[in-house]
């Protein structure tokens, strides 16, 4: 009798496990500290296609790619002299990743498969410049400047094809948009139709609805102040906004006009230092130290902190 017994649960249990995402079967063993390379300078990370989780390095612009079932990673871009890689976005089409430059001023594009530039565009015509971010939309890839109040727009094509350098457009950001000393624009997301964008003003504390295609922008009353906001991550009406040296992430419940907004948690673990953006797979957050108070020496380790939203 407990033979067939046996045979029909494991028939029900197989035919249940074919309905219930991988992630979630083994989002439990899934590595809560996964080590990048020493002396790394992480601060923008991207998930991929499949459990793949890319990290890039302001020290000399590489890219790793980490496995996230494992943590464990390799090298996929090397660095080289005169690149840097802040932001991160991934685009499913081309499987391509676009890095923001940072200080160099330059947007660089990857194919997340093989490592291989694919292309580099100038994007700031001044040497006072800061790339910071950006986020991937059906028509076009957003950069965020930290320093001038703008956003630098690279279009896209069909299937997310590359255009040439003259397509490049610096979109001026008006409306309620305040400029101020320090570090402004920073982390960019977009809305699931691409018609939105979400820009954090660092320096204020402030959140931005910006429309992509005039640069015009409200601001949004989440009834608190974001300052040390840093990377943003949208989960259908959720917001995740990073706070970097507060060493927390304030979850907030966007109203579907996002005019407005409410603050329903703030994430802390005791593993956060200095985090500065984060990534979602599955049921997991993924939060990159970049340890902004270490000493930034070859030897100093960096890690990317896993845990359940």
């Amino acid at each position: 009798m407990w033979r067939p017994l046996l045979s029909r649960f494991l028939v029900a249990f197989l035919v249940l496990s074919a309905f219930i995402p991988m992630e979630s079967i083994a989002g439990e063993s899934f590595p809560t500290l996964i080590n990048l390379p020493n002396g790394w300078l992480p601060e923008g990370i991207e998930t991929g296609r499949g459990a793949v989780l890319y990290s890039g390095s302001r020290a000399n612009g590489g890219i790793y790619a980490i496995d996230l079932r494992t943590g464990e990673g390799r090298i996929l871009v090397p660095g080289q002299t005169g690149r840097v890689a802040v932001g991160l976005a991934f685009d499913e089409r081309s499987n391509y990743i676009f890095v923001a430059g940072g200080a160099t001023g330059n947007a660089f594009i990857y194919d997340a498969d093989t490592g291989e530039s694919v292309a580099a565009y100038r994007l700031a015509p001044s040497a006072r410049t800061f790339i910071n971010d950006v986020v991937v939309t059906r028509d076009a890839a957003y950069f965020t400047e930290s320093n001038r109040a703008v956003l630098y727009r690279v279009p896209l094509g069909a299937g997310g094809e590359l255009p040439a350098q003259d397509a490049v457009q610096t979109v001026p950001l008006t409306g309620q948009w305040q400029q101020v000393s320090g570090f402004n624009a920073n982390g960019v997301v977009a809305s699931a139709d691409g018609g939105a964008l979400i820009v954090i003003n660092s320096a204020l504390g402030t959140l931005y609805e910006v429309d992509p295609a005039t640069g015009f922008a409200l601001a949004i009353d989440v009834g608190a102040s974001m300052t040390m906001g840093d990377g943003l991550l949208l989960l259908g009406n959720t917001l995740y906004v990073v706070r970097n040296r507060l060493n927390q992430i304030a979850v907030i419940d966007l109203a579907p006009d996002l005019a407005t907004g409410v603050v329903i948690n703030v994430i802390t673990n005791g593993n956060f230092d200095t985090p500065t953006t984060l990534a979602a797979f599955g049921t997991r957050l993924y939060a990159v130290n970049a340890r902004f108070g270490a000493p930034p020496t070859p030897q100093t380790p960096y890690q990317v902190v896993g845990f359940e939203r």
